[in-house]
C-alpha cells in the first residue's frame, strides 16, 4: 500500500472529511496506508482509552466503520464520482483487548464487488457493497473484526454530504 498524502488528493479530502466530523476527529485517526483496495488507519490509544486501560470498544467499532467508509470514498474519488456514502448495517466481534495504539485495516469482503462498484453506481446511481475491517495488534493478531454493508448514492448538483 502507498500513501500519496499530497494536498488536493483524495487522501487529503478524506482526512478533511474526518476532521470535519467532531466524533470522528475526537478519535484522532490518521491514514497509515492506502492502495490496492485497502485502507489502514491509525489512532492513538490515549483519546480512545477505557476504564480498564485498553481501547474503548466504541472507538474500535467507530474506527473500523470509518475505515471501510473511507475505502469506498477513495474508490469513488479515484473514479471521479461524488456520492453520499452510508453504512446500512454491520456486525462486529471483539476478540482481544487493545493496549496499544489502534491500527485498523479495511478491505472488500468480496473482491469481485470492488470491480462492479463503480459500474453499478454509474448505471443505477446507487450501489451497495460489503466491506470488512479488522483492528490489528502489533503481534499480528486480530483484536476485533467488522463486516458492514455500505450504500453509495450519486450526488446530484447542489447536494452536500
Amino acid at each position: 500500500m502507498d500513501v500519496p498524502a499530497k494536498p488536493g488528493t483524495a487522501l487529503a479530502a478524506l482526512a478533511a472529511h474526518f476532521a470535519a466530523m467532531p466524533p470522528v476527529a475526537a478519535l484522532q485517526p490518521t491514514v497509515d496506508a492506502a492502495g490496492d483496495g485497502r485502507l489502514r488507519l491509525r489512532a492513538p490509544l490515549a483519546p480512545n482509552i477505557n476504564d480498564k486501560g485498553c481501547a474503548f470498544g466504541g472507538s474500535l467499532v467507530s474506527l473500523m466503520t470509518i475505515a471501510a467508509w473511507g475505502l469506498v470514498f477513495l474508490e469513488l474519488a479515484q473514479a471521479g464520482i461524488e456520492a453520499d456514502i452510508f453504512v446500512a448495517d454491520s456486525r462486529v466481534r471483539y476478540l482481544k483487548p487493545v493496549f496499544e495504539d489502534i491500527v485498523v485495516e479495511a478491505g472488500f469482503d468480496d473482491p469481485s464487488e470492488r470491480a462492479t462498484l463503480v459500474g453499478t453506481l454509474r448505471r443505477q446511481g446507487r450501489a451497495s457493497i460489503r466491506l470488512k475491517s479488522e483492528s490489528m495488534l502489533a503481534d499480528g493478531g486480530v483484536a476485533a473484526s467488522f463486516v458492514g454493508r455500505y450504500v453509495a448514492i450519486v450526488r446530484t448538483t447542489g447536494q452536500h454530504g
